[in-house]
């Protein structure tokens, strides 16, 4: 019996990948969590326009997370092809990916921004709050084009196993929207006006442009792709078309359940929803966290699996596992030990903060559960599982979140109905990607 070769899988080849994963991924909620924090401690107005970033950040992350799927499909196939030692088979399908994405987002942007007074309504937003979320939306969603672009080269660099452009990238855009967070929302008395919530936006398109600007260099630079379009469609666009719709329709799926939930905490009132956007964006950010190491099983998973290397394909799932649970262990002890110091940091209303405390102790409980199904989660992307995927989150957000959500809130526990339908719901979401992985990979042979 030949000997195992677990260097694919090492400890130094899987954090290669996934802590400048772990950099880039956090860099995005971080610019949210940025605009909330700053715009939270404006002292007119400040928790209706807190709930207006948060109910914005949430549409905004749901329409980016459901049309950024094709930025998933085009890193299992650059993976699988590079396993294959076959990079020369999908010269063209990049650029066609990308083409696609650009007029895709122009055509989301078109709907979107007209509507987005009907749309905010729809999630109970009404008088200031409905007003400060159409103005700082229809700004924010400018850079559709720019995000969507830089997320599919961002795939293109995974597929390559390579994400440390992508964090150089990303670092550069927070530090951008940082700073001119604090320059045009307060403004510098005789210089810049402040702009307050919009200039939050500005700040943020700003450095969505700085960020695809870095991604273009890097992938005319370093990678072996171009983007000069083919009329002859490449043979692997439809599969790819076909995983990015099974991959949209279940990010749609999860998006109705943050969707659902904001529009339930917003019904509860403003002080409900604020603390919700706070909670919210942190459990964001620790999923982009945690989804480093997702990142990580997404790239080799997929490359290993074009190499047709099943055995080190298990012993990823098991490394992986342990240390994404093991962050998210640390990022649930940091916070137990601030746990009160943390919702200072976005807001100072004593309602608010009240409220947030209440709650945030099940957004660290479920950590590590989190950690388990999005690390499975990258693993199945890359191995090109997304129907799969699909019916998974179809399961979890009908059957599982919609009916807790439901049953909760009937006995009044508002925010704890929210977050208990959000456990539910990544039970779901964990036993039934281990339980899968399990049953099909445990006992391949090579």
């Amino acid at each position: 019996m030949a000997k195992l070769d677990t260097s694919a899988v090492s400890f130094k080849n899987i954090n290669r990948i996934a802590i400048p994963a772990i950099i880039a991924g956090i860099a995005e909620p971080l610019i949210s969590l940025t605009d909330i924090a700053v715009i939270g401690n404006v002292e007119n107005n400040s928790v209706e326009a807190l709930a207006a970033a948060g109910i914005v950040g949430s549409f905004l992350s749901a329409v980016i997370w459901i049309l950024a799927q094709t930025k998933t499909a085009i890193s299992a196939k650059v993976s699988q092809h590079l396993g294959a030692n076959r990079l020369h088979a999908i010269k063209t399908l990049v650029p066609q990916t990308i083409v696609f994405n650009l007029l895709l987002s122009l055509f989301i942007y078109g709907i979107t921004a007209p509507l987005a007074q009907i749309i905010f309504s729809a999630y109970n937003a009404e008088g200031l709050i409905l007003d400060y979320s159409v103005s700082y939306y229809q700004i924010r969603a400018i850079g559709f084009p720019l995000t969507l672009l830089t997320f599919t080269i961002f795939g293109v660099f995974r597929g390559l196993q390579n994400t440390s452009w992508a964090m150089k990238c990303s670092l550069s855009g927070a530090a951008v929207n940082i700073i001119l967070d604090y320059l045009l929302v307060y403004g510098i008395d005789g210089y810049i006006p402040a702009m307050h919530l919009e200039g939050a936006a500005y700040a943020s398109l700003v450095a969505q442009a700085a960020m695809l600007i870095m991604a273009l260099w890097f992938f005319f630079k370093k990678t072996p792709f171009h983007l000069k379009p083919s009329l002859k469609l490449n043979p692997e666009f439809k599969p790819l078309l076909v995983m990015a719709a099974n991959l949209f329709l279940r990010t749609l799926s999860l998006n109705i359940a943050i969707m659902l939930a904001n529009a339930y905490a917003t019904d509860y009132g403003e002080n409900y929803i604020a603390a919700q956007s706070i909670l919210m964006n942190i459990w964001l950010f620790f999923s982009f966290f945690i989804d480093g190491y997702a990142n990580a099983g997404n790239a080799i998973g997929g490359k290993l699996l074009g190499a047709k290397d099943y055995k080190n394909l298990w012993e990823l799932s098991k490394k992986i596992s342990k240390y994404a649970v093991l962050i998210a262990l640390i990022l649930m002890l940091i916070c137990g030990i601030f746990y009160n110091q943390i919702g200072m940091l976005f807001n100072k209303d004593e309602v608010v903060l009240a409220l947030f405390a209440s709650a945030f102790w099940i957004v660290l409980l479920m950590q590590p559960i989190n950690a388990i199904a999005f690390m499975f989660d990258g693993i199945f992307k890359g191995l090109g599982e997304a129907a799969y995927l699909r019916n998974l989150l179809l399961v979890a957000t009908f059957l599982g979140f919609t009916p807790a959500l439901l049953i909760s809130d009937y006995f009044g526990l508002k925010l704890y109905a929210i977050w208990i339908a959000f456990f539910v719901w990544m039970l779901i979401r964990a036993s039934g990607l281990v339980i899968k992985f399990r049953r099909k990979y445990l006992n391949k042979e090579v």
